[in-house]
């Protein structure tokens, strides 16, 4: 550097210089306000990255210790996932439906597991122990995302939106059924993934996310319990037409199975399901009863018979060696009120080995 340059630099500098020669008080408060400034911001920095740590959408269980999903504002509609619904307005989900969505979690710790409840409106905190413990407890699992459940927008764009508007859902005898029933296909629709029900509890990976399927319940009859779709397949877009056009909320199941049965037999031009069972039709894979409803409903209270878990577990592991999940008919087995932890049956065996942290709270 020349010896101007030096010269001129030295003269900008020369004001400064001296206030600090005169007054060595002012330089010393200088330092310590900047000083001040960068303990705050460092603090500031500090208690974000714990805050964000502890969300509930970040806190990972010991019981999951092998995510790899990221979650940095999940969503369906740009990370299809398997997904469960929650159609009335509680906001503390059954032990059942707990299992069910811990169980998906951890069978598929690669895939986000989406639960959409009516009566949760996104903030967490107006959720707290010892009364939301049960929904804090799902949140604390890394691949869980607890969403709202807005029926307006979901039904949104579909045909669904206008039979929303019109039903009187006070005068509905089945109307957290039926409004189950519309929300899994608009979803299926609008998203694509995988749908269960929250009676389902998980035994395997779910290797189905990128193909269409539809299970099986019994002889030439298929449930919409379990159901896998790409997004806005045409098959979904059926379903919505019919289920508006032929709307009978009074009876059983005609907006439900009876609806997904229906229109299998017409996507496959057939009255005989049973033809295509563990095959491809059109491109809808038709899995037999198995995978999903090994037990069927006439039989539900096995899952509760005591003593059907001995010490050695390999007889259960061999009955359900075939079964991605199993149904547990909540419809009808809601009405059995016996403890499940340590009555040694099927569901007590489920419960320990596949939603360990719901057990944890039995």
């Amino acid at each position: 550097m020349g010896s101007s340059a030096y010269k001129v630099i030295t003269e900008e500098r020369a004001p400064v210089m001296k206030i600090c020669d005169r007054t060595g008080l002012l330089c010393f408060l200088m330092k310590v306000f900047v000083g001040l400034i960068l303990i705050v911001s460092i603090t500031a920095i500090y208690y974000i990255i714990l805050e964000w740590d502890q969300s509930p959408n970040h806190v990972l269980s010991k019981d999951f210790p092998n995510h790899s999903v990221s979650l940095k504002q999940p969503h369906p509609a740009t990370n299809p996932g398997i997904m469960f619904v929650q159609t009335s307005d509680e906001r503390n989900p059954s032990e059942l439906a707990m299992c069910a969505i811990e169980s998906a979690a951890k069978m598929n710790p690669n895939q986000i597991v989406y639960y959409f409840m009516k009566g949760f409106n996104g903030n967490f905190s107006a959720h707290r122990e010892p009364k939301h413990k049960d929904i804090l407890t799902l949140s604390s699992i890394k691949n869980v995302v607890i969403m709202p459940l807005n029926l307006e927008e979901l039904f949104k764009n579909t045909r669904l939106a206008g039979w929303y508007k019109k039903v009187d859902y006070t005068q509905e005898m089945y109307w957290i059924h039926v409004l189950s029933d519309a929300c899994r296909i608009a979803l299926l629709w609008k998203y694509g993934g995988v749908y269960l029900d929250t009676d389902i509890i998980s035994l395997k990976p779910l290797e189905l996310h990128n193909f269409s399927f539809i299970c099986a319940q019994s002889k030439n009859y298929a449930n919409g319990a379990a159901l896998g779709f790409n997004h806005n397949h045409p098959f979904a877009n059926m379903c919505i037409t019919d289920y508006v056009e032929s709307y009978s909320g009074d009876i059983w199941g005609h907006q439900g199975p009876d609806l997904i049965t229906r229109m299998l037999k017409k996507w496959c031009n057939t009255d005989d399901l049973d033809m295509f069972l563990d095959k491809d039709c059109k491109g809808i894979f038709y899995l037999s009863s198995n995978w999903f409803y090994p037990v069927p409903y006439t039989d539900w209270e096995k899952y509760f018979e005591k003593g059907r878990w001995d010490k050695d577990s390999s007889a259960i592991q061999n009955e359900f060696s075939n079964t991605s999940g199993v149904h547990i008919w909540n419809f009808l087995s809601r009405s059995h009120k016996d403890p499940i932890k340590g009555s040694r049956s099927l569901l007590d065996y489920f419960f320990s080995k596949y939603c360990p942290m719901t057990y944890s709270l039995l």
